[in-house]
């Protein structure tokens, strides 16, 4: 396992955007498939968007595709979450994971996982 940490939560207003980062240690970075998960109050975790080992392939879940965007930097150990078009809707705790396996939309598939950022989107 690798220990994640996030980055860049907070209050935003409906229609704002927000980038979260989520660093993570050691060398290896690039041997582990990205992936953010998020969990709004009363509500089980749900994928949100995933990018693969090695060349940066990426999927999302149908409520976030054409607003967010994940990305990887491999020299920087850091994965990104650039999230636009926010509304109440997204508001969360945002978690990033990282698989040793592969990138997936399951989370029992990430090995590791950080502590969560809240993202709170205001109406």
């Amino acid at each position: 396992q690798v220990q994640l940490v996030e980055f860049g939560g907070g209050l935003v207003q409906a229609g704002g955007s927000l980038r979260l980062s989520c660093q993570v240690s050691g060398r290896t970075f690039s041997s582990y498939a990205m992936g953010w998960f998020r969990q709004a109050p009363g509500k089980e975790r749900e994928f949100v968007a995933s990018i693969s080992r090695r060349f940066g392939l990426t999927d999302y879940s149908d409520s976030v595709k054409g607003r967010f965007t994940i990305a990887r930097d491999n020299a920087k150990n850091t994965v990104y979450l650039q999230m636009n078009s926010l509304n109440p809707e997204d508001t969360a705790v945002y978690y990033c994971a990282a698989s040793s396996v592969y990138a997936s939309n399951n989370q029992g598939d990430f090995d590791s996982w950080g502590r969560g950022t809240q993202v709170t989107v205001s109406s």
